[in-house]
């Protein structure tokens, strides 16, 4: 019975998701003109090449500052109610903390947190 209920959120969500595509794509105005293909920069005019290749670890840096943010937001809520859980609930957020914090010196033994 509770896989039917999936199934169909599912089938919800595809749906509403899809139709708010096709609806949007349908209905929404469009104009092309060389304008608006141009790159825009805080309203300066770009000078020179504005496809310019980014260092990849930028990209590294910005991912694990979000993981690690997302972990603490998950340790929020089981401090509301670590009192009521016990101390099954006090084991689990330890192994958390342990596969987190063994990521973070993953990355800090890969010097991925060096901002050069």
């Amino acid at each position: 019975m509770n896989t039917e209920y999936l199934i169909l959120f599912f089938i919800v969500a595809v749906v509403m998701v899809g139709g708010g595509i096709i609806v949007s794509t349908l209905l929404a105005p469009t104009s092309k003109n060389a304008i608006k293909d141009e790159t825009y920069e805080c309203g300066i005019p770009t000078e020179g090449v504005s496809w310019l290749q980014f260092k990849v670890g930028y990209y590294l840096f910005a991912i694990l500052f979000l993981i690690f943010d997302v972990e603490t937001i998950f340790m929020v809520p089981w401090a509301v109610v670590m009192k009521d859980l016990g101390l099954a609930a006090f084991i689990e957020i330890f192994i958390f903390l342990i596969i987190v914090i063994t990521g973070l010196i993953y990355a800090w033994k890969k010097k991925a947190l060096i901002w050069d």
